[in-house]
This record gives C-alpha cells, sequence and structure tokens, in this order.
C-alpha cells in the first residue's frame, strides 16, 4: 500500500519503519528540513537514536507531492497543529488515520472528531495505545488498539499495521480509544508529581487506579464505551505513561514535584508534552459535561494555576470519604 506519514518526529518515524517492513511504500512529509534532511541518511539521532531507519522511504516539505497517489494517511502530528493539517488535505479516497493523542481547546473534540468535521466522507480510524516510539522502532514486542466506527476500516489498517513484534488489536469504540490516549497524559503529570516528591509504590498505585475510574467516568460521559477504559489505550496506556522513564509528561510533572516552576520548565522544554494543553482542555470539557474529575482538577492547578504541590496532593487525600466506583 502506498502510505504517506503526515508529522516525520518519532512516532511518524517508528511508524514509517514499520511500514516499510511490511513492504509498503512509505513517505515521511514533514515541514522541518533539518529532520527529514537526517532521515534521508537512515537515522534520526534526535527523535530515535541508535536506530537504523530505511533509506528507500521518500521523504518530502512538499504537502500536494507527498499526498498524490497515496492510499492511507496517516497524521502523527502535535494537537495544536491537527486540525490547520487536516484542513489541507484535499478530498480523497485514502483512509485517513489518526495516532496523535489531544483534545482541542474550543471544541472538545478528539482527532478523529476533527478528522470526520473537515472530511465528512473520509474512511476514518484512530491507532493508540501502550507505544513508546523508541520500543516500537526496536522492535520490542509492543500491542496497540485500531478503532472505527466502521469494522471493515479498522480491520483493514490492523492489517497494514501488524507486524510480528507489533500487535494490533481493533476496536469500534474511537472515541474512547482517543480520550483514554488523551487523559492518561494529564494523569501521567501527577505520577511524575509523585516521583518528583519522592513518593512510593503505593502512591503510584493508587493513583493510577483512581485515574482510570476518572477516566472511565469522564469518557462515559462523551459517550464512549466503558469497557474501553480497561484496555490498551485505557489502563494500558495510562500504566507505562505513569510509569515509564521514556515518558515527557511523567518527566514534567516530576520536574514540578522537584520544585521547578512551570515557567522555568516550559522555557527549557525543547518539544511540549501533550499533557499540558489536554489538562486544560480536559478541565473545560469536565465542566461543561458536570463530570467530577479530582486528580485532572488538581494536575491542571499545578500546571495552570501555580498551585503548590503539596497542597495539591494534600487536597486529593482529604476529600470527603465515599465507596470505590
Amino acid at each position: 500500500m502506498n502510505v504517506t506519514i503526515l508529522g516525520a518526529g518519532a512516532w511518524g518515524a517508528a511508524l514509517g519503519k514499520l511500514l516499510c517492513e511490511g513492504g509498503h511504500a512509505v513517505t515521511l512529509w514533514d515541514i522541518d528540513e533539518s529532520t527529514l534532511n537526517e532521515l534521508r541518511t537512515g537515522r534520526s539521532e534526535r527523535y530515535l537514536p541508535g536506530v537504523a531507519l530505511p533509506r528507500d522511504w521518500r521523504v518530502e516539505t512538499d504537502l500536494d507531492r507527498a499526498l498524490a497517489g497515496r492510499e492511507c494517511l496517516v497524521l502523527a502530528v502535535p494537537s495544536r497543529v491537527f486540525r490547520e493539517v487536516a484542513g489541507r488535505l484535499p478530498p480523497s479516497p485514502a483512509t485517513l488515520v489518526s495516532v496523535t493523542k489531544g483534545i482541542e481547546y474550543d471544541t472538545g473534540l478528539t482527532m478523529c472528531r476533527i478528522l470526520r468535521q473537515c472530511h465528512p466522507d473520509a474512511e476514518i480510524a484512530a491507532l493508540s495505545g501502550p507505544t513508546f516510539a523508541l520500543e516500537v522502532a526496536r522492535g520490542i514486542p509492543t500491542a496497540i488498539v485500531c478503532a472505527s466506527e466502521q469494522e471493515s476500516v479498522s480491520r483493514r489498517v490492523q492489517a497494514l499495521f501488524h507486524r510480528p513484534t507489533f500487535r494490533v488489536y481493533r476496536s469500534t469504540d474511537p472515541l474512547g480509544v482517543e480520550l483514554g490516549g488523551a487523559l492518561k497524559n494529564v494523569v501521567a503529570i501527577g505520577a511524575g508529581v509523585c516521583d518528583g516528591l519522592g513518593y512510593g509504590d503505593n502512591s503510584k498505585a493508587a493513583l493510577v487506579t483512581r485515574a482510570i475510574a476518572e477516566i472511565r467516568r469522564f469518557g462515559t460521559a462523551c459517550g464512549a464505551q466503558p469497557d474501553t477504559f480497561a484496555g490498551l489505550s485505557g489502563l494500558g496506556d495510562l500504566t507505562v505513561t505513569c510509569f515509564s522513564r521514556l515518558s515527557r509528561n511523567r518527566a514534567l510533572g516530576e520536574r514540578l514535584g522537584r520544585g521547578e516552576s512551570m515557567a522555568a520548565i516550559l522555557a527549557s522544554a525543547p518539544k511540549l508534552a501533550e499533557g499540558y494543553p489536554t489538562a486544560r482542555s480536559a478541565l473545560r470539557l469536565a465542566r461543561q459535561l458536570g463530570v467530577s474529575t479530582p486528580i485532572m482538577d488538581e494536575v491542571h492547578a499545578m500546571l495552570y494555576e501555580d498551585k503548590n504541590v503539596q497542597q495539591a496532593v494534600q487536597d486529593l487525600l482529604s476529600r470527603g470519604l465515599k465507596a470505590e466506583d
């Protein structure tokens, strides 16, 4: 299949490598010429250090050339520019696959719903799960889920990406899959705060367990299926992002927990962790839905209101007693 990946960062390049290994013709598009020049050499030390990459893929800065004759378009651009890029895509028979995790602030829409708004007649799928790009590029065994409202589309995308070390499951709940992938980034910031404060495994296990209940409550209020959040894009993605040293969201929270200010973190971060804008979007949408999200509320307060991290933890622990849900 002829596939174009829009966004040649770590995740886009890792998926491109995977597709090339599956025998597909891959084009990588990006606006950053220096990133593409490095990819032409079969390396990406900035994003995938130590990994040998294909040399037979095409790389393009010209969007029209990148899109010509494509049967599948994979959108791997940051959530903040997702709508802009989606809006530049012409009507075509290509299947559109989002691998971006986030929630648009103004609309509360996930990435697939933005695609649906921009391209109402397109075949659309989400691909999400506990998948750090570096591990995928190294061929470390990984599982992920492909979701589309049309099972024929999810089956086709499942077959496209499936490899011996990259097991793809399918789902008919793209909304739940996308919300699980987006909201776990917010919680992972809180998990990093636990690390920065020197808390132990008990604390993080409690956070993850209560967070999955919070994410499920949020997701079902949006119309997602509750069982989705017990799967790869829910519990699976939440677990790996909260515990892994590769997680940029967890690392952001760890710096907060150690006493750094958000202003200092933002000034020094070369790439913004997705949980930062998602925390703002999630809070707004939760208020609109009338959903209780105490963990995400406290993360938002630490990120945007300069709330003391110790006070945020204390406020969570001192909430009224309740039954487990």
